[in-house]
């Protein structure tokens, strides 16, 4: 893990505290409901199947309140809803987690007709759009109480991303963009941002990712790969401490300053490699 520190901006101890999380029904989004419960928070559980977040609920040691959304709808109104029905049930939210995402391996010069147009814009709903409307939504009663954390799970994508993830890595760029900026705006209100930057990360989201790829096995060796409960552990010391960002697994750190580099060896690589 890469971090870096802003002295006195976490929240400290989580006991008592209220955790949205986005993205709740498994994968990394799991791991975090669990670590953050596990510290004494209140977690609202937000995804789109219902069975799978109440089987979490049911195992996580304090309140938990499941709230099933599809967050790809063009429904503005649902991020409002959201944050109001769960500050009403459990209390103003002090930790937001934007880590709701969707993947997606394809061409861009294939993505050229009404299904695969759809599924690109609703990636793009999902990975970028809803959290800025949950964000904007959550925001300013942090900012009325002078204290809150807003945690953005981006992705090394933002930064360095292979062939075959061009909508992917856009919505994760604008994620980070939004986050990075955003954390000069809020500090000076009391409210602190983390931006996480995920690299390969061992869940079922992933796996479907590496399936689009022929050369599986062989992109694996090459890339380190990171687990979600560890993943979740540096979120919720980020969160109590005021680390402003983390890269997961440590090894992808250059990326952030070497991503000129990254890109220009990601280009080089023949296709047997890329297995597109």
């Amino acid at each position: 893990m890469v971090a870096s520190r802003v002295v006195g901006a976490g929240l400290g101890k989580l006991d008592g505290k209220h955790a949205l999380v986005t993205g709740a029904s498994s994968g990394i989004g799991a791991a975090v409901a669990r670590e953050l419960a596990a510290h004494g928070c209140r977690v609202s559980l937000v995804a789109r199947r219902r069975e799978l977040l109440d089987a979490l609920a049911a195992e996580l040691p304090g309140e938990a309140l499941v709230l099933p959304r599809d967050l790809a709808s063009p429904d503005e109104g649902i991020a409002d809803e959201l944050a109001r029905a769960a500050a009403e049930a459990l209390g103003p939210i002090d930790v937001l987690v934007n880590n709701a995402g969707m993947q997606r391996v394809s061409d861009v010069a294939d993505d050229n007709d009404s299904e695969t147009r759809a599924a690109v814009e609703r990636l793009l709903a999902v990975n970028l759009l809803f959290p800025l409307r949950l964000t904007r939504a959550v925001a300013p009663a942090m900012v009325a109480r002078g204290s809150g954390c807003i945690v953005d799970v981006a992705s090394i994508a933002a930064l360095a991303a292979p062939p075959g993830m061009a909508a992917y890595a856009a919505s994760k760029a604008g994620l980070a963009a939004h986050s990075e900026t955003m954390r000069a705006e809020l500090a000076q209100h009391g409210v602190h941002v983390v931006t996480v930057y995920p690299g390969p990360v061992d869940t079922p989201m992933a796996e479907v990712g590496w399936a689009a790829y022929e050369s599986t096995a062989t992109q694996r060796k090459l890339l380190p790969e990171g687990r979600p409960d560890e993943l979740a552990r540096l979120m919720r010391r980020a969160v109590e401490r005021g680390d402003d960002r983390i890269i997961y697994p440590r090894v992808y750190g250059g990326l952030r300053y070497l991503s000129h580099l990254a890109r220009f060896l990601i280009d080089k690589l023949p296709p047997s490699v890329m297995g597109r």
